[in-house]
């Protein structure tokens, strides 16, 4: 079949089986949709036969098994799932948040831009009204507060009045539409590090609120919070791990203690791990940001108050410059208020995916399957086996690494999450991390950790055996191929793109501790609720949803709202 067809056709399954679910009272996304419709394809219980055109009897039953996994509300597996979709779609990199976030400000800007760029005015009420737009854009522009607040009109108006009195209107008008655009940029940053200036000598600043205090008082709680998070999930996922090892040593517990769910559960728990780990990082750059920024701004500042103090007069050259760089600060500041609304308001949508532990495994079932179990949390794993090292003269043909003979060992990129991966192979999914301290293996130049010396020498044995398990263990528990980062193993199993969750590889962070604690560099996705489009689809003749929120900078109004505006094509019009 044509891929043209063959993607015409997945798209027709996605829309039925969205159509099934809804009739049942479910709404789910297209882009869990298309999941699923992978995670059951790669099931290779279900059947499915990737090298042959899907008949319509397969058609038939891959909807009725898609349909029946997503409305089964009691699934810790559809929970990671679910789970995975979401952030999937809802985080990016701080780097292209702010990019797209600044290009929805500048956009939504433009209207007002160009009422000024382009205006041909002549008579004196013309001019005047072009200057009223002109602070209105300085308003907008700089975010600090309203164009429709008197006080605050009246004292952007004076500031820009200091640097651009309306005399020079008529030079503006002859001047091009690229040079207007720069100069009303310029004019923007200069009345508000003006306003910042005046703000802090206790001279005016109405509508300007105190980001750097909002951001330490807010910073703090969002690490408390998630902070708070991470100890009950990893908790949780240490009592898991205790009682499947438990299971493992005596298989004939297997069915008494629903080792099946509770791997689920375990995989469900330590991905919402991983993901508070990601947004922890991000909310601790956030932290280091403020903390830089705030002391540049009190040298600013400073350097200010040097400059003009006793001064009747003070050359341009000198303040301007400085003017420019609180503007820039500010910003700063505005940028990271909104990462971390951002950061904490995606923190706030993971939790109810992690509904189905209490559902299964309330505290007294738990406490039950606990007896004579001895739980171990993940530093205590990594001290247990921290002396008991890979002897490098015992392999020829492999080549093992060891912090003190490598150079950036802490910044590897380990293999499925730094989870150990014999040990996961061998007991058919059990997670444990594994502990870089003993040795960590290269092989076809990829990197992989283990929990013990023993479970790394047996690996080496005969690495592709345990690479193949591991695949066909994520054939069955779909969840596991965002969780251990095998994106790439699978891309070429489902050769239609629309069946593929995000052509997304978040090889940046691991599990707390299997990585020895190494800088996070990660990606994210804006939630949606707050911010800007991030759908990023590898797909052709899809339609990319466009998504925005208007007025996050103030508007009309002294409280700022926003205003949702969904742009995307519909697919009939692709």
């Amino acid at each position: 079949m044509p891929p043209t067809q063959a993607e015409s056709v997945i798209k027709n399954i996605i829309r039925e089986i969205e159509q099934e679910c809804a009739a049942h009272g479910e709404i789910v996304s297209e882009t869990l949709v298309a999941f699923m419709v992978k995670a059951v394809v790669l099931d290779p219980s279900n059947g499915f036969n990737m090298d042959r055109t899907l008949m319509k009897s397969d058609v038939q039953k891959l909807v009725k098994l898609c349909v029946t996994r997503l409305l089964d509300s009691k699934n810790p597996s559809l929970d990671t799932i679910k789970m995975q979709v979401y952030f999937d779609m809802n985080y990016t990199s701080r780097e292209e948040f702010l990019q797209e976030h600044h290009r929805v400000l500048e956009s939504r800007l433009y209207p007002v831009s160009r009422e000024i760029t382009d205006n041909r005015a002549t008579a004196r009420e013309e001019l005047e009204s072009l200057y009223r737009k002109i602070v209105s854009y300085v308003l907008l522009q700089s975010g600090l507060g309203s164009p429709t607040d008197i006080r605050i009109v009246r004292e952007a108006t004076a500031a820009l009045q200091s640097v651009f009195p309306q005399a020079e209107l008529g030079t503006f008008l002859t001047l091009s539409k690229k040079d207007k655009e720069r100069q009303l940029k310029e004019l923007s940053m200069i009345v508000t590090g003006i306003r910042l200036f005046n703000r802090d000598c206790g001279k005016g600043g109405d509508g300007i609120d105190d980001l750097p205090a909002i951001l330490r008082e807010a910073i703090p709680a969002t690490t408390h919070h998630i902070d708070s998070q991470l100890q009950i999930a990893q908790d949780q996922a240490y009592r898991y791990t205790a009682i499947l090892e438990k299971v493992t040593e005596n298989p004939l517990l297997s069915a008494e203690f629903q080792s099946s769910m509770l791997k689920e559960a375990l995989y469900n728990v330590r991905q919402y791990e991983i993901f508070l780990q990601i947004i922890l990082s991000d909310v601790i750059h956030c932290a280091q940001e403020v903390e830089m920024m705030v002391k540049q701004l009190g040298a600013q500042l400073e350097q200010l108050k040097m400059t003009v103090k006793s001064k009747v007069a003070v050359p341009t050259s000198q303040v301007f410059p400085i003017f420019i760089a609180l503007s820039n600060l500010w910003t700063g500041f505005q940028d990271e208020t909104v990462l971390i609304s951002v950061l904490t308001n995606l923190t706030t949508h993971l939790e109810p995916f992690l509904g189905s532990h209490e559902l299964f495994f309330p505290e007294k079932v738990l406490q039950g399957l606990l007896e004579e179990v001895t739980v171990k949390t993940d530093v205590y794993r990594m001290k247990e086996h921290m002396e008991d090292r890979v002897q490098v003269m015992d392999f020829r043909k492999l080549e093992w690494l060891f912090p003190e003979t490598t150079a950036n060992f802490d910044k590897l990129l380990i293999q499925y999450r730094g989870f150990c991966a014999y040990t996961f192979a061998t007991t058919d999914g059990l997670l444990l991390p594994g502990n870089p301290a003993i040795g960590i293996l290269k092989y076809k130049e990829q990197y992989y950790t283990f929990n013990t010396r023993d479970a790394a020498y047996s690996f080496a044995e005969n690495p592709e055996k345990y690479i193949d398990l591991i695949r066909e263990k994520a054939k069955k528990n779909a969840e596991l191929i965002q969780l251990l980062e095998l994106h790439q193993q699978f891309e070429t199993l489902i050769p239609y793109s629309q069946a593929n969750l995000r052509q997304k590889v978040t090889h940046s962070v691991q599990t707390d501790l299997s990585h020895m604690r190494r800088e996070n560099c990660s990606q994210a996705y804006p939630s949606k609720d707050v911010g800007t489009q991030s759908m990023r689809e590898g797909s052709t003749r899809v339609p990319r949803p466009q998504i925005y929120l208007a007025g996050l900078r103030g508007g009309q109004t002294k409280t700022t709202s926003g205003v949702k505006v969904n742009l995307t094509r519909a697919v009939d019009e692709t």
